[in-house]
């Protein structure tokens, strides 16, 4: 899989932009604040729909303008794809081969893509909410199914928290209802998430050996507020969970249970990672990005495209080189620097770009 072209249309600091990429290795090159994340983030927003930087979608466009539009030409394996996202006050409209798709589980895992920021590294050590996004970020793409019961678990459970806000009397009989839809959605999410964090660890763990000199082990363990043995009892633990809890939901008027409350622990032999080396800590972040790459590639069948983000510098050189030794040949990587100096081993389909003030030239 690798992005032809890109257009750009009023999105941040490009009122209008249109460039066309090597398949191997883009760089993007141009001192801080010119807009090289920009461009980086609005592939990552073709792909998905969304911003790694922000919530607020009005911050994407341009100040001087009331909408935004980003298209790709995609081309897979199975030949071309024509991306589009049009961002607006009234919504947003994405189309996959110019037809306006319904859903965003419809949308997304067209063009998958695996991000390395620096804000990754805050994965170990940061609150809970950054690993659920991480999770739902990288299964979603994978599994598009799972994007659908999550937004089903989501609309359950504001609805629960809703009624539990707007009443003093609980309805036991309309509660259980609400539950059942809740713990029926929750359970599969958890299933999902369970499976992939299963699949993730081994891929995770063999990188870390590699880049750690088979030092180092890595384990990652499923924090579930919904504690289960077997996924067969998944949905009754769940339903079991929610009668516990009924007494503190109503008292504190929200939901206490289920995979909104999840989290991810990570280990390096057997150690919280939360207490290892800043360096422990990048070669975890790392071994996660290279097997987030083999995972898309067995669930798709294509390689994800790589977006590093001024990441090559947080990386000293033993780090640099697992990183480039990890990224196959045919994977379309782009990265943002300010400086040539730290990249080496350049490949031969490599096309570098400068950016200055919210303009692209292509060396």
């Amino acid at each position: 899989m690798w992005l032809e072209s890109i257009s750009l249309k009023n999105f941040r600091n490009y009122s209008e932009l249109s460039a066309e990429f090597s398949n191997g290795l883009n760089v993007f090159l141009g001192q801080n604040a010119q807009g090289k994340t920009n461009f980086l983030e609005a592939i990552y927003f073709l792909a998905l729909t969304r911003s790694h930087r922000t919530r607020s979608d009005k911050e994407l466009i341009n100040f001087q303008a009331s909408e935004l539009r980003v298209a790709g030409e995609l081309k897979r394996s199975s030949g071309k794809i024509p991306l589009e996202i049009i961002l607006s006050d009234k919504g947003r409209i994405t189309k996959v081969n110019y037809l306006k798709q319904t859903k965003l589980s419809d949308y997304i895992g067209h063009m998958t893509v695996v991000l390395f920021a620096p804000e990754d590294l805050q994965l170990v050590k940061g609150a809970p909410s950054l690993r659920r996004k991480f999770l739902d970020i990288d299964l979603g793409q994978i599994k598009p199914v799972y994007l659908s019961d999550l937004s089903n678990y989501n609309h359950v459970l504001k609805q629960r928290n809703a009624y539990l806000k707007s009443t003093e009397t609980i309805d036991k009989n309309y509660l259980a209802v609400i539950d059942e839809q809740l713990a029926d959605y929750g359970s599969r999410v958890i299933e999902h998430r369970s499976q992939f964090i299963q699949d993730l660890e081994k891929n995770a763990d063999k990188h870390h050996h590699t880049i750690s000199n088979q030092l180092e082990n890595l384990k990652i363990t499923y924090l579930s507020s919904i504690k289960f043995q077997d996924r067969n009892t998944i949905k009754q633990n769940f339903l079991e969970q929610l009668a516990k809890s009924f007494n503190r939901d109503r008292l504190k008027k929200n939901t206490g249970v289920g995979p909104h409350r999840d989290d991810l622990a990570f280990f390096i032999n057997d150690m919280n990672a939360t207490f290892g080396s800043q360096g422990q800590q990048r070669s975890l972040i790392l071994s996660l990005k290279l097997a987030e790459i083999e995972l898309i590639k067995t669930a798709t069948g294509d390689y994800p495209i790589l977006l590093l983000d001024d990441v090559m510098s947080e990386l000293d050189n033993h780090r640099q080189l697992r990183l480039l030794e990890g990224i196959k040949e045919n994977i379309q990587t782009f990265i943002t620097t300010t400086s040539l100096d730290h990249l080496y081993q350049f490949p031969d389909n490599l096309k570098i770009f400068t950016i200055e003030q919210g303009k692209l030239k292509s060396q």
